[in-house]
């Protein structure tokens, strides 16, 4: 098993969020990363809906108020392909040792050296 921390960065390189992701082979594709951490968010999130932030998985307002009376689920799938989405529309980056990844099918390596990035992009006010 290889275990992979991950860092979430302000488009100005403050780090955000840290999360560690466990994958049992050495070689992975930036769509096998990103559905592994919506996994890991989803869980975290519903472990625990009033300490989730600064994520990926993007609960609606309906989800976030239902989720706190009762114990819901959230829908993997499309948060999945909302994630993945924004990925290829570049509602965010993601730097596998410095480098930006640009494809879903990208293969890198994890060792203990690997640092992976993912990069949010704050939408300009009026555009």
């Amino acid at each position: 098993m290889k275990t992979l921390t991950i860092t979430d960065e302000s488009a100005a390189g403050d780090i955000l969020h840290k999360i560690s992701l466990a994958f049992d082979k050495e070689y992975i594709s930036v769509q096998e990363l990103i559905e592994t951490r919506i996994r890991a968010e989803i869980k975290r999130y519903e472990e625990n809906v009033n300490s989730y932030h600064n994520g990926l998985v993007l609960p609606t307002d309906l989800e976030k108020r239902l989720n706190k009376k009762t114990k819901l689920t959230l829908d993997v799938e499309k948060q999945l392909y909302i994630a993945l989405e924004a990925f290829q529309k570049n509602g965010f980056f993601i730097l596998v040792d410095d480098e930006q990844v640009e494809q879903l099918t990208e293969k890198f390596l994890i060792d203990d050296s690997t640092q992976v990035s993912f990069i949010k992009l704050t939408p300009l006010v009026g555009g």
